[in-house]
């Protein structure tokens, strides 16, 4: 009979240890896991624009010298989700891949070196995607969600603004989901790598129009699956922005397009 949470913990361990086949212990496995987890559960709380802290945000603009009344003070909170999209997706992976793990960036992912028939697959991903991202922009959902800044419809200048934020968030995204995790789990646990990566990326997508936090489960299996047999999620990450790109653009048009 278990009596205090450390017989619990020993009891794991001695399961872990002694479990016959291939779910016997792992501790590169479980670091990786353990540590995505907390990645994850504190760029829910500290990295997204909306849980940003009115106050702050105001301290954080005059250290920049950004007033409250400035015409692009609205995109400071989305400035600080590409900045902790690098820290908690990018660097802090990067430093645990050299650290812990003991390995080279290229072995998850980080390179450009890619062939034509891969290169292609991205490419008829995107097309084929095009159609699709048009039907769902004639809904209401999706033009009540996007652009997901209000005033990127504004004029070039914000539009363009966001969309560079935009695009640093979905490099950090791809090289944390696509490139970090499923590199370094497929090490243990081969293709089942994507359903351990899909899992938490279609839960970032909760609070979404329904229709994309489901495609959320085929895209992320698909651009992990290119991610693995390419050996790059950079040409994901590229295709994931121009993708998000014309949603946005999309759904401004159908509202009536830029204002000035």
């Amino acid at each position: 009979m278990l009596k205090a949470p450390g017989d619990i913990a020993s009891g794991i361990l001695l399961e872990l240890r002694s479990h016959p086949g291939n779910a016997a212990w792992d501790a590169r496995a479980i670091a990786v896991i353990l540590f995505s987890l907390v990645l994850v559960v504190a760029f829910y709380y500290w990295g997204r624009p909306g849980n940003l802290d009115p106050e702050f945000t105001a301290w954080l603009g005059s250290q920049i010298g950004l007033s409250t009344r400035d015409e692009y003070f609205p995109l400071l909170p989305y400035g600080w989700w590409a900045a902790m999209s690098v820290l908690l997706r990018l660097l802090l992976p990067c430093l645990f891949i050299w650290w812990v793990l003991r390995d080279r960036l290229c072995h998850y992912g980080f390179t450009l070196r890619i062939n034509r028939a891969h290169l292609a697959a991205y490419s008829l991903f995107l097309f084929g995607m095009l159609p699709i991202v048009y039907a769902v922009s004639l809904t209401e959902s999706f033009q009540q969600t996007y652009p997901f800044y209000r005033y990127a419809h504004l004029n070039a200048q914000h539009f363009l603004y966001f969309e560079l934020f935009y695009g640093i968030q979905f490099f950090c995204l791809e090289a944390f989901f696509r490139g970090f995790m499923i590199f370094a789990l497929f090490k243990r646990f081969g293709y089942y790598a994507l359903l351990f990566m899909v899992i938490p990326y279609c839960m970032i997508h909760l609070g979404k129009p329904p229709a994309e936090a489901f495609a959320a489960i085929v895209a992320g299996i698909a651009l992990g699956y290119l991610a693995l047999r390419s050996g790059s999620w950079v040409y994901g990450a590229l295709l994931h922005w121009a993708v998000a790109i014309s949603m946005d653009i999309m759904a401004i048009l159908q509202k009536g397009g830029f204002a000035g």
